[in-house]
């Protein structure tokens, strides 16, 4: 079980209730916050005063007073005319995890809303109820007003949502489990839609995806060393201390463990002085993805536990701030940092790739074929490995440089934080069929090497991944070994299978 404080939620925590179902639960002292803040926005309706979004309109529309028996129509209105996102639906973990960080956000106090709602939203959770929210539609500032006006359809009975493996009207879904939908009333509409959790839950898969590949990548590239013989003294522990880089010095660590009984691996001198780059510099390119990494999930870590809505109660009550909380550059920035990062595995990894197949640069069979010329090997896996490479540099391009006026002006600069994330996510998907390739040809070469003087840790790894991938003993359609491969990388407890094969080590 998940509580949930408003202060405290953890990635480690959110991955345990996408991933593995874990139930949810407000915590007490956090719904007594929820309450006095709610006593607040009702004294404000009661006496009139003119405060933004509880007794105005929107946006350029924050000059237009609202009498107070129209409050709950002003909150309708919001979310009807909010609701315009378009283009496929987020990931179904995706809009989970939106439905989480908007209950964290509001347990903080500061939003104003009644208890039910976030008792709704928690009820979404531990029935598996999750929005059908398009991707596309919004501009980071004032917040993920599109996406999330989506999901707060989902708590008034309206719009579609994923339930038990189908797509379904919200108010059948709710019905199956005894929920019973909200009428929203003043402030909860807004509370509901200002604020970054649609970049921000799609930052959180990300960061959770992209940990796990950036893992994956350092046990193939050490089965590609293998596969290409590559030299072992470049990973040296004093090498990587000199120059003084946690991150680097932990990739060449992990990438010694691996390698630490293998046969395949020289010495500098025995076949060549040095490697190339895509071997040699393996523990400084991804430690610098790590480094990157390390930073997207500081940023996570802070926004997932933010109040990013306006305005903000503070005081009981005394004090009503219009902000800018909702502003998500601080997310558009690190997933477009996020974006380059994890290019560079797959930069790297078609390299890895190219001196695989590439006769001209091993001694291997030209592009592994067990039949050259009359077979064609994977002469085309290193094309679709380049395409996909390609691919991501346009994708990389930092979407927060990017800003377009809105609501008449009175939004003059923007985030683009979800276009951000979206394109980080696409990023990720192509580095890791790039990766899946990589495997495939390593696999393809060390066999050529002698599986006998492989490593126990990729030795292991070679032979969990050939009870689905055969050797390539003539051509055949690659492109379901390569979505195959992919998705076992993508499903796989990572975690628990390095563990396995590192005891298969010691």
């Amino acid at each position: 079980m998940v509580e949930l404080t408003g202060h405290h939620l953890t990635i480690k925590e959110i991955k345990d209730v996408l991933y593995n179902g874990v139930y949810v639960k407000a915590a007490k002292e956090s719904l007594e916050a929820v309450e006095k803040s709610r006593e607040a926005v009702e004294k404000i309706v009661k006496d009139q005063k003119v405060i933004y979004g509880i007794t105005t309109g929107f946006g350029k529309f924050s000059d237009v007073l609202i009498d107070s028996k129209d409050v709950e129509k002003l909150q309708l209105h919001l979310i009807h005319s909010h609701a315009c996102g378009v283009g496929e639906p987020f990931p179904e973990k995706v809009s989970r995890a939106m439905v989480l960080l908007r209950a964290n956000a509001l347990l903080k106090g500061y939003s104003g809303v009644r208890k039910v709602i976030i008792e709704r939203l928690i009820e979404l959770l531990n029935a598996h109820i999750h929005p059908v929210i398009p991707q596309q539609g919004s501009l980071g500032a004032s917040g993920d007003l599109a996406p999330l006006s989506h999901l707060a359809l989902v708590l008034m009975g309206e719009g579609e949502v994923f339930y038990k493996g189908k797509r379904l009207d919200a108010m059948t879904a709710l019905a199956k489990e005894g929920i019973t939908p909200v009428t929203l009333k003043a402030k909860e509409g807004l509370a509901l839609i200002n604020g970054t959790q649609a970049m921000t839950a799609m930052g959180v898969v990300n960061y959770i995806e992209a940990e796990q590949l950036a893992y994956e990548s350092e046990a193939i590239a050490s089965m590609t060393m293998e596969g290409l013989r590559g030299i072992i003294d470049a990973f040296d522990e004093d090498v990587h201390r000199v120059r003084g880089y946690k991150q680097q010095i932990d990739v060449a660590k992990r990438i010694r463990e691996y390698l630490k009984d293998s046969e395949l691996v020289t010495k500098q001198g025995e076949l060549r002085v040095q490697d190339a780059y895509s071997l040699r510099c393996i523990p400084q390119v991804h430690g610098a993805t790590w480094q990157a990494l390390d930073y997207v999930k500081e940023k996570l870590e802070i926004e997932i536990n933010a109040a990013t809505d306006n305005p903000l109660i503070f005081d009981g009550g005394d004090k009503v701030i219009s902000g800018g909380n909702f502003h998500g550059q601080p997310i558009a920035l690190a997933m477009d940092f996020m974006k380059i990062a994890v290019s560079e595995l797959a930069n790297i990894s078609e390299r890895r790739i190219e001196r695989l197949v590439n006769p001209q640069l091993s001694d291997l069979p030209p592009f592994l074929s067990p039949e050259p010329g009359l077979q064609s090997g994977a002469m085309i896996m290193q094309y679709a490995a380049a395409s996909l490479v390609s691919e991501n540099k346009t994708l990389a391009h930092p979407a927060s440089v990017d800003s377009i006026p809105s609501s008449a002006n009175q939004e003059d600069h923007v985030s683009m934080g979800t276009i951000a994330s979206r394109h980080a996510h696409q990023i990720i998907q192509n580095v890791r069929r790039v990766l899946a390739i990589e495997l495939i040809c390593a696999l393809q070469a060390v066999e050529f090497r002698g599986l006998e003087k492989m490593s126990t840790f990729t030795k292991g790894l070679y032979e969990e991944v050939r009870i689905f991938i055969p050797s390539i003993k003539q051509d055949r359609i690659f492109s379901k070994d390569i979505e195959q491969l992919t998705k076992w990388l993508h499903d796989i407890d990572w975690e628990k299978l390095s563990e396995e094969l590192c005891l298969k080590n010691i």
